[in-house]
C-alpha cells in the first residue's frame, strides 16, 4: 500500500513524468525556478498571485529554490523535505516510494488513549527516528497506547524543541529522511500504538521565514501576536492561507498515516471569521480520513473553551477529541510540591479543590476570574463533557523545560504525594499521559534548548533568563546567570535520556507502580469509557479528595485519596463496589479507614441489573 497527499502548491510528481512547482506569491509579479544545474527558469504568473511551472526532467531527488527578483533565493514553503536546512534547497520527494504495511489499520478510539509524549533528539542517545522506533515496544508493553511526537516541522540547526518550525511539510533532517519517518509510524500501528503529531499553526519560528518577502498577505497586521503579526485567518486574502494549514493537517495524516494531531497553542490563533481554522481542520479530518479510521485532534488552549470539545448524540466530537489541561497538572504540582510562584498562584488559595474538580469536571477555571490572567474571567463550563475530552498529566514539556533548570518533578515533590497523583491521573476517566522518562522518574532534566546564532542566540540567552527575574531566587543577576544557555549543546546533551535508569533503584519502583496503574486501567476502567457522557462530583474533607464519575451502563467509578503529611481517618464508611486499587489503606474494626500519607483507594461499583 502507498500514500500521497494531494497539494495545491509544492512539488508534485506528475504520472507522466515531471514535476508541477506552484507557489502562491502574491506580493511579487515574477518567480523563477532555479534547479541545481542551469539558469533560473521564469514561472507562469496565474491569477491570485499564484506561479506555476512544470519542468519535464525534474523527478524525485531534484533540488529546486525559488528566486524573488532582487532577492534570495527561498525555500518552498510547502517543501517535503530540505536536507540541507531551512536555508538551502528543497527536495521533490515521491510520497508514494514507500510502502506501507498497516493496511488493516483503524486506529484506536480516543477512551483508549495513554499518551507519551517525546522529543525525537533527547528520547535516545541518537536522537533519531530509527533509534526512536526500536524504542516501540517498550512504550507498548508498558500499557502506552498512543505516542505523541513534538513538532518536526524543518527548524533552524541541529537542535529545538520543534516550535520554531518554519516549513511545515518537511521533517526536520536531524531526526532522519521522511521514509523512517513512515517506517516509524508503521512499526507503531504494528504494535497497536497510535502516533499523534505536534503542529504549531499560531506563528512561525524567528529564522528562516521568508514569507515576508514575497508573500506579506500571510499575515494580518491587525492582529499582534507574541511573535508578531498574526498568521492571517481572517483578513484580506486569507483563503490560501487557511487552505495552507488545512491541507498541511490531511497532509500528515494521509501521507503519513498519523492517528491524529496536536495545535499548539490554540489561544494564540487570532481569527474572527465565521468558521474557526480550528472546526475547519476539525471537519476537513473528519470528512477526510475519518471516514475510514479513528482520526484525533487534540488541542492546547490555554483559554478553556469548552466549545471546541463538544460531542454529538451519539458522544462523537465534533470538533476535538480532548484538550490538555493544564489546570490539572498546576493543581497537582501545587498539592505535591507546595510552590506558589507563577500560574501556580491560581490554585495556591485551595490546591485540593481544584484538583478535585479538575479530576471530577474537566477545568478548574470554567469562567472564574484568574489573577494571574489579570483578574479576568478564565474558561467555559465542562463538567458536561465526558472525562476523556481532557488530557491530564503531571510533566509535559512545557512545565519541565520552561523551568530555569528543567528539573522533573520527581525532583520537587514528596514522593508518596506524587505516587497518589500518579494513581488520580492514570485511574481517572481522564485521558492520561507521561511525558518520556517520566514512567521511571527519570533524574535527567528536559531544559529549553535550540541552535541559534549570533545575534538572535544572544537575544534568545538574555530572553530566556530576564524571564526568571520576578521569581525570588532569580533576582540576583548573578543566580540568572548560572541558567543554562539554550545555544550550548551541553544543556541539549544534558536533555537526554539514560535508559539505564530504569533497572536502578528508585527508577525501577516507579516503572512497577506506572505499569501496574496502566494494567489496573487497561482491565478495569476502559472497557467502560465508551459510553460515559458527562464529568463526575468531588468533596474535600481536610487533606481527603473523593471524587466519583459515573461511567457506561450505570456503573460508578470512586477515588479515595490522602494528601495530608500525617495519618488520616476517613469519616465515612468505604464505599460499595470492589476494590481496584488500595495503597495505605488500613480498615479499623468499625468500618473506617486509617489512611496513611500518600493513600489512595479506588473501587468500581457496577451497575445493578
Amino acid at each position: 500500500m502507498r500514500r500521497a497527499h494531494a497539494m495545491p502548491f509544492g512539488a508534485a510528481l506528475l504520472e507522466g513524468g515531471g514535476t508541477r512547482f506552484r507557489l502562491w506569491a502574491p506580493g511579487t509579479a515574477r518567480v523563477a525556478l532555479m534547479l541545481a544545474q542551469g539558469a533560473p527558469r521564469p514561472m507562469n504568473a496565474l491569477e491570485r498571485g499564484w506561479h506555476e511551472l512544470v519542468v519535464g526532467e525534474a523527478a524525485a531527488g531534484t533540488r529546486y529554490q525559488f528566486a524573488l527578483p532582487d532577492g534570495p533565493a527561498v525555500p518552498d514553503p510547502a517543501s517535503r523535505f530540505n536536507p540541507e536546512d531551512i536555508h538551502g534547497p528543497s527536495e521533490v520527494v515521491d510520497p508514494r516510494a514507500y510502502v506501507w504495511h498497516d493496511k488493516s489499520w483503524r486506529g484506536r478510539p480516543w477512551h483508549e488513549a495513554v499518551i507519551y509524549e517525546l522529543h525525537l533528539g533527547t528520547f535516545t542517545p541518537e536522537g533519531t527516528l530509527a533509534a526512536a522506533q526500536a524504542r516501540l515496544p517498550e512504550l507498548a508493553e508498558l500499557g502506552i497506547t498512543a505516542v505523541e511526537l513534538m513538532p518536526l516541522a524543518d527548524f533552524p540547526g541541529a537542535r529545538n524543541w520543534g516550535y520554531d518550525g518554519v516549513l511545515q511539510f518537511a521533517p526536520d533532517t536531524a531526526y532522519g529522511t521522511p521514509e523512517e519517518l513512515k517506517a516509524f509510524v508503521d512499526a507503531a500501528h504494528a504494535l497497536g500504538l497510535m502516533v499523534l503529531l505536534d503542529v504549531v499553526y499560531n506563528h512561525f519560528g524567528p529564522e528562516g521565514n521568508y514569507l515576508h518577502a514575497y508573500c506579506p498577505q500571510f499575515f494580518n497586521p491587525k492582529h499582534e501576536t507574541p511573535w508578531g503579526a498574526a498568521i492571517n485567518f481572517d483578513g484580506e486574502m486569507n483563503r490560501d492561507v487557511r487552505a495552507f494549514f488545512v491541507h498541511n493537517a490531511l497532509y500528515w495524516v494521509e501521507e503519513y498515516g498519523f492517528d491524529g494531531l496536536r495545535l499548539d497553542a490554540v489561544h494564540a490563533i487570532r481569527d474572527h471569521s465565521p468558521t474557526h481554522i480550528v472546526k475547519e481542520i476539525a471537519r476537513a479530518l473528519r470528512e477526510g480520513p475519518g471516514r475510514e479510521r479513528e482520526v484525533h485532534l487534540v488541542l492546547e488552549n490555554g483559554d478553556n473553551e469548552a466549545h471546541f470539545l463538544e460531542r454529538g448524540p451519539d458522544l462523537v466530537p465534533r470538533y476535538a477529541s480532548a484538550q490538555w489541561n493544564d489546570d490539572i497538572h498546576h493543581a497537582i504540582h501545587t498539592v505535591a510540591t507546595g510552590e506558589k510562584d507563577g500560574y501556580y498562584a491560581d490554585f495556591a488559595d485551595a490546591p485540593l479543590e481544584h484538583l478535585g474538580r479538575t479530576l471530577a469536571q474537566g477545568f478548574a477555571f470554567q469562567g472564574q476570574v484568574s489573577p494571574y490572567h489579570d483578574r479576568q474571567p478564565r474558561g467555559e463550563p465542562s463538567g458536561h463533557l465526558p472525562s476523556a475530552a481532557f488530557v491530564s498529566f503531571l510533566q509535559t514539556h512545557d512545565q519541565v523545560g520552561n523551568r530555569a533548570f528543567g528539573e522533573r518533578i520527581h525532583a520537587l515533590g514528596e514522593p508518596r504525594l506524587l505516587a497518589a497523583a500518579y494513581a488520580c491521573v492514570l485511574l481517572s476517566p481522564h485521558a492520561p499521559m507521561l511525558f518520556m522518562g517520566e514512567e521511571y522518574a527519570a533524574s535527567t532534566p528536559f531544559r529549553f534548548f535550540c541552535d541559534f546564532h549570533d545575534a538572535l542566540a544572544d537575544a534568545v540567552r538574555n530572553g530566556r533568563r530576564e524571564e526568571f527575574k520576578r521569581f525570588a531566587a532569580f533576582r540576583d543577576p548573578s543566580a540568572r546567570a548560572r541558567i543554562p544557555d539554550p545555544n550550548a549543546r551541553e544543556t541539549f546533551a544534558a536533555s537526554k535520556l539514560d535508559w539505564a535508569e530504569r533497572s536502578r533503584t528508585p527508577h525501577r519502583q516507579q516503572l512497577a507502580l506506572i505499569r501496574e496503574l496502566l494494567a489496573l486501567r487497561r482491565e478495569h476502567l476502559v472497557p467502560r469509557l465508551a459510553s460515559q457522557r458527562r464529568g463526575g462530583s468531588y468533596r474535600v474533607e481536610g487533606a481527603l479528595l473523593h471524587v466519583e464519575w459515573p461511567l457506561g451502563e450505570g456503573s460508578r467509578w470512586r477515588l479515595l485519596a490522602h494528601f495530608g503529611r500525617g495519618d488520616a481517618e476517613s469519616k465515612e464508611k468505604p464505599a460499595a463496589g470492589t476494590p481496584v486499587y488500595l495503597s495505605g489503606v488500613h480498615p479499623l474494626g468499625d468500618g473506617r479507614l486509617r489512611l496513611e500519607p500518600g493513600a489512595v483507594r479506588v473501587t468500581l461499583e457496577a451497575a445493578r441489573g
